[in-house]
């Protein structure tokens, strides 16, 4: 069964490459353009994998860490924040909230799917 990949991300572009990306490599993608959005998708679809933008309306990357790391059913799976904020203190706040990773933008395709294939592998072995 293919693994599952939540995107959050507002930016229409990013959404598209990621998407087109990771079903190229066997995932199903899921899509949330905001927070709130991306709540409502954990909670129907519990992905095994969340890729986390942090400066989002409504609902940021990091209360959506946040609520990943307090929901039993999806408490254990992978989070990857892939951010333009690229301050010590901005990754530090995503890795002390239970991220396994931070990215920032701009970003390579090959290294964000080599940190997807170990915290995938790491969680679900």
């Amino acid at each position: 069964m293919a693994k599952k990949i939540l995107i959050v991300d507002d930016e229409p572009g990013i959404l598209m490459s990621l998407d087109f990306l990771f079903r190229k490599k066997g995932y199903d993608v899921f899509i949330a353009r905001d927070g709130k959005e991306a709540i409502e998708l954990l909670d129907k679809h519990e992905p095994d994998l969340t890729i986390l933008d942090i400066m989002m309306p409504e609902v940021d990357g990091y209360e959506v860490c946040t609520y990943i790391r307090q929901s039993a059913p999806i408490a254990n799976s992978g989070i990857i924040f892939l951010s333009a904020k690229s301050k010590k203190s901005d990754m530090e706040k995503g890795l002390e909230l239970g991220a396994d990773a931070y990215m920032t933008k701009p970003f390579s395709n090959r290294e964000l799917l080599e940190n997807i294939g170990a915290i995938i592998n790491e969680k679900t072995s």
